[in-house]
């Protein structure tokens, strides 16, 4: 970070001063909040528990859950404790500390969904082979790899963002410490790290995407093959949910980091910003529980048992 830099702190703007709209907003993503924790820790708590979710698939999903906790909980938590404390400033390291969390987790996400799709692609072409390809070995080395990816690929943007002298305005017109939002309060030209960021942005966003594209046309030419309208319903069951939850995150963050700068408005960035930071994690559940007959059938057994039995293997990097 540049030391010459004469900002000690930062003012987030959030979504409005007025007191009354400040205690809507504070309800509002209280209810979002709880529903994304509730939701996900849902999901996890039923592949843990459910002796019949213990697949690849599956697992990858319980990857997904955990990312999204995390995920929602880097930028809401802060927001919500700045309504309750009516305290909106942060500090330099924590401003850049919520940036990098934001970006690795982010990144995680992009990988993590492209390797769901290589999942699928796996389990749909190539089923005769699917336990032996899918092993438990290859889906944590995956795994490993989405979040390891995660931690190495924004290290550079972050420190190029946080080389830039800031020197004038400290109030991020923002609900939290976004990139674009941080550029435009530094006090030299922001173009060739904007460029920069671009390309990364195309790279990250697009290579992932590509991939997902490709591995579903190889998927959809192996559906059109099944001859039975069943097999190729559930071949498509097992697709869409993850299909939905690929267009509401890339969609969204295509938008926001592909667009021009000239382009966008302060408003416009923080509707497409909650979008996916705030209401993708939420809705992940959601769409997986309502579209998945395996997760409802272990949410009714989970319900109907007074106690659970005691998971063997529970966590992130752990699967049979």
């Amino acid at each position: 970070m540049n030391n010459q830099t004469l900002v000690t702190e930062f003012i987030l703007g959030g979504f409005s001063s007025n007191p009354k709209m400040q205690s809507f907003f504070l309800g509002l993503f209280s209810i979002i909040y709880i529903i994304t924790l509730l939701g996900n820790l849902v999901i996890f708590s039923l592949i843990c528990l459910d002796p019949h979710l213990h697949t690849p698939m599956y697992f990858f999903l319980s990857n997904l859950s955990v990312l999204d906790i995390c995920y929602s909980s880097s930028t809401i938590f802060h927001l919500l404790s700045n309504f309750l404390f009516q305290r909106r400033t942060i500090s330099l390291v924590g401003c850049a500390a919520q940036m990098y969390l934001f970006l690795v987790l982010a990144t995680t996400e992009c990988i993590l969904l492209s390797v769901m799709a290589y999942d699928r692609y796996v389990a749909i072409c190539l089923p005769l082979n699917y336990t032996v390809i899918m092993n438990q070995r290859t889906r944590v080395t995956l795994a490993m790899v989405s979040w390891g990816s995660g931690l190495v690929v924004p290290v550079p943007f972050t420190v190029l963002t946080w080389r830039l002298p800031f020197c004038g305005p400290n109030v991020i017109n923002h609900f939290f410490c976004e990139m674009p939002a941080l550029w435009r309060l530094a006090c030299s030209d922001t173009q060739p790290i904007e460029l920069t960021t671009q390309v990364g942005s195309l790279f990250s966003l697009l290579a992932p995407i590509i991939f997902i594209f490709v591995s579903y046309v190889h998927i959809l030419a192996a559906i059109l093959k099944i001859n039975y309208s069943g097999g190729r319903q559930k071949a498509f069951s097992t697709c869409f949910s993850h299909l939905v939850v690929v267009a509401l995150f890339y969609g969204t963050a295509f938008f926001r980091y592909i667009q021009p700068m000239s382009l966008r408005t302060p408003v416009l960035n923080k509707v497409i910003s909650l979008f996916y930071t705030v209401l993708t994690p939420m809705l992940n559940p959601i769409i997986y529980s309502l579209r998945n007959r395996e997760v409802k059938m272990a949410l009714v057994k989970m319900l109907r048992n007074v106690s659970f039995p005691q998971a063997t293997e529970c966590g992130v990097f752990k699967g049979t």
